[in-house]
């Protein structure tokens, strides 16, 4: 797309702004391509099947200078939404994906779970005005991980009674990539632990309370991304 090239928005998108955020004719928009390019548009024609959308400039590609968080979660067993409220914070935050960890606690996660949880993503996504998307990645058992924390300089695992958090990032050199582990409800299993350690990870402490599987991954990841941030541009 380029400055005065045309494009339609149908479906859901056109449902939304025409219906919830009530947008008219000569009203401006911004689009984005989930990669980074951003372009302002204006709406130039609606009728009853979508919108035509005018591009008022070029596009512009917005770079991201923070650690790329990857997150590796066993939420496969939550219910009741916290899955999906697990997916919505990583997006808000700035996760750069997300994997669904299979562990011996948390064995599977559906296939119609993962498309809901696509599209919980991309709502989040246009919702906080994130130019770069949050891949979903498929499922990844913790065989699997290994060799990602063996390659990876910077790996944390969340673990009871392990070093607090604060004090074990004191210690750390940023990195452009960083992985976050959470295990399950219940858990990981000891050998699972020590094999992720064994592996190249640093267990870290997230205070003296038991916490859920998608608040502990929410702290970890709040703190990371507040750590890589005040530790400057890469």
């Amino acid at each position: 797309m380029f400055k005065g090239s045309g494009v339609r928005v149908q479906g859901d998108e056109f449902w939304h702004m025409t219906k919830v955020l009530r947008l008219n004719t000569d009203d401006r928009v911004e689009l984005f391509n989930g990669k980074g390019g951003l372009v302002k548009g204006s709406i130039e024609m609606i009728d009853r099947t979508g919108a035509d959308i005018v591009a008022l400039e070029n596009p512009k590609l917005v770079s991201t200078n923070t650690t790329q968080w990857h997150v590796y979660a066993a939420f496969g067993t939550l219910k009741g939404g916290r899955s999906d409220w697990l997916l919505e914070k990583c997006t808000e935050l700035g996760a750069s994906s997300v994997t669904p960890l299979l562990t011996e606690r948390s064995p599977s996660i559906s296939d119609n779970r993962v498309d809901r949880l696509q599209r919980v993503i991309f709502a989040a996504a246009k919702q906080c005005q994130r130019l770069h998307e949050m891949a979903l990645n498929p499922p990844l058992k913790v065989g699997g991980l290994l060799p990602i924390v063996s390659q990876s300089k910077l790996s944390f695992i969340a673990a009871a009674e392990a070093t607090p958090v604060l004090n074990a990032l004191a210690l750390s050199q940023r990195e452009p990539v960083g992985s976050i582990i959470i295990g399950p409800e219940g858990d990981f299993t000891e050998a699972e632990v020590k094999s992720i350690v064994e592996a190249g990870a640093t267990a870290v402490g997230l205070g003296p309370h038991r916490l859920r599987v998608e608040t502990a991954t929410i702290a970890l990841l709040s703190t990371a991304m507040l750590w890589s941030d005040s530790q400057g541009l890469l």
